[in-house]
């Protein structure tokens, strides 16, 4: 991989289209195959292209907060060598690559003429991996209570599935059939993944490929160590807070900028916590701090590790930026790892204010939902996320209900919900008025209102419903959001940020989503 330096531009960029075009295929294997909403609808997964040492050399345009984890996890599959053709590695522990239980990873390895050449992996998030409430994502105090735990494991050995460790997980599932097509859609993609890769090392040759490996991480690490060049040099300080307890969680970040590298300290955030699963492991804080800095990139630029050698971190151990075991963290993947975001974008706005925009809404407004379905006869899980607002920036206001930052992932349709579920969404709009104003203002959150045909449990995981999206250079901040409970007999409770709650026939819960911040003062 040292003969990077004799490839042109023009080669480099045919290489990174091809290798990418890999994963987005792998992608729309896995949306087309999945059983579940969440992934065939919602697009809840990550596909990437990973070299034969575990750096990633490409990957699609999925999640954020996957992709900067990916790296950790098949460095952690690695352990289970010596590989051969066929195999399918997986794992979802948090503390051994993964980010939170829900999200299951697949590794395979690929071979030419008995030569390892590298690997090619998917990451989606099912909607239920059991645990003590439907769909995984419980206000828990230890990881046990999430769910199921998934270390290392071979699902495929040499083209024949463990039909022993797919039946354990499906069986720790409370939709089996669900967790089996989207299993069989992630070892699918893997599949066309594998063959994409041989298909690659045909056209350009081994030695060739493995150039264009080197080279394209190479560009990547240039790419990055220019843009944090066009960064002041200096040291940028900013605080954040989650919602635990009266006075939240602090994330407090000291930003270094010295010459053509970054260095992300975390010195003196608060410890993790027993009170909720808001925990994040640190591959998650990671791939937060990685996305602030690859979004300062110009759409040409590659995304690939290489992006990250310039990188610097200092995480305190067992803070909730880097937790440890027992801890409960499926929060920390999807509502610590958008605080992280909103806390390095903070300090870069002190380094570069007319190129970061205000706090969007700042969560995920993760809802799931489950119990037995009595008219179909089964039992069933439901994860979604819900839309917020984007923040203003320098150049133009943000956009209204949509998915920010750290999650990448699109609408549910709502039509396809009583198709498969015994609930509806009564109400989905824009929540007019909540973006704060600015000279660009924020954009706006969304109502949703889910209407129960059933009993079910409803679990809802959120932030930014006490401390507001904050705006930038005058503007005000977005609106806080809101979850409460309607009894069928008009009877209503706020919910909070998290809650879990047993629903009957004819209630309702109504997520209310924050706004984004407003950026510049309104003159006059």
């Amino acid at each position: 991989m040292s003969d990077s330096t004799a490839l042109g531009a023009a080669d480099l960029a045919i290489a990174d289209a091809v290798l990418t075009s890999i994963a987005e295929e792998m992608g729309a294997a896995l949306g087309r195959t999945a059983y579940s909403p969440n992934i065939k609808e919602r697009r809840d997964f990550s596909c990437a292209v990973f070299a034969a040492d575990g750096q990633m050399v490409a990957q699609a345009a999925h999640m954020p907060v996957h992709l900067g984890a990916m790296p950790t996890a098949v460095r952690q599959v690695m352990e289970l060598a010596p590989f051969e053709p066929g195999d399918v590695l997986a794992l979802n522990d948090p503390f051994r690559g993964g980010t939170h239980l829900p999200d299951l990873t697949t590794v395979s390895p690929v071979f030419v003429e008995g030569e390892l050449i590298g690997f090619v992996a998917t990451r989606a998030h099912h909607a239920d991996i059991g645990g003590m409430a439907p769909g995984s994502m419980p206000v828990a105090r230890e990881l046990l209570q999430e769910g199921l735990v998934i270390p290392p494991i071979r699902l495929v050995d040499g083209g024949v599935r463990n039909e022993s460790v797919f039946a354990l997980i499906v069986r720790n599932s409370r939709a089996p059939e669900e967790r089996t097509g989207d299993l069989r859609a992630q070892m699918a993609a893997t599949s066309v993944g594998v063959r994409r890769l041989e298909a690659a090392a045909g056209r350009f040759g081994v030695a060739g490929l493995l150039a264009r490996f080197g080279a394209l991480l190479e560009h990547g690490d240039r790419a990055v160590r220019a843009v944090i060049s066009e960064i002041p040099d200096g040291r940028y300080e900013f605080e954040d807070r989650l919602e635990v307890g009266p006075e939240g969680l602090a994330i407090r970040l000291a930003l270094s900028i010295e010459g053509d590298e970054a260095h992300f300290d975390f010195t003196g955030t608060d410890a993790e916590t027993e009170l909720a699963s808001l925990n994040a492991v640190a591959a998650v804080t990671r791939s937060a701090c990685y996305y602030t800095i690859r979004c300062l990139a110009g759409a040409d630029a590659p995304a690939n590790e290489g992006c990250y050698r310039a990188i610097r971190f200092t995480l305190p151990e067992r803070c909730v930026v880097a937790a440890g075991p027992p801890r409960a963290v499926s929060a920390g993947n999807v509502e610590t790892s958008q605080r992280i975001t909103d806390v390095a974008l903070g300090a870069l706005a002190l380094a570069v204010p007319d190129r970061i925009p205000a706090a969007s809404s700042g969560t995920m407004n993760n809802v799931t939902i489950g119990g037995y379905d009595r008219a179909r006869e089964r039992p069933y899980a439901y994860y979604e996320t819900i839309a917020g607002g984007a923040g203003g920036g320098p150049r133009r206001m943000g956009r209204s209900g949509v998915h920010t930052h750290m999650t990448n992932t699109m609408n549910t349709p709502i039509e396809a919900l009583p198709l498969a579920y015994p609930f509806t969404v009564e109400r989905y709009e824009l929540r007019v008025g909540t973006g704060g104003a600015g000279l660009h203002p924020g954009g706006c959150g969304v109502v949703r209102e889910y209407l129960f045909h059933d009993l079910a449990t409803v679990s809802l995981v959120t932030e930014r419903r006490r401390f507001a999206p904050w705006g930038l250079a005058g503007g005000e901040p977005g609106s806080v959001g809101r979850n409460t409970l309607i009894r069928a007999d008009g009877e209503t409770r706020d919910l909070g940020a998290r809650a879990e709650v047993d629903v009957g026939v004819g209630d309702r819960v109504r997520i209310e989503t924050p706004g984004g911040g407003g950026w510049g003062k309104i003159e006059g």
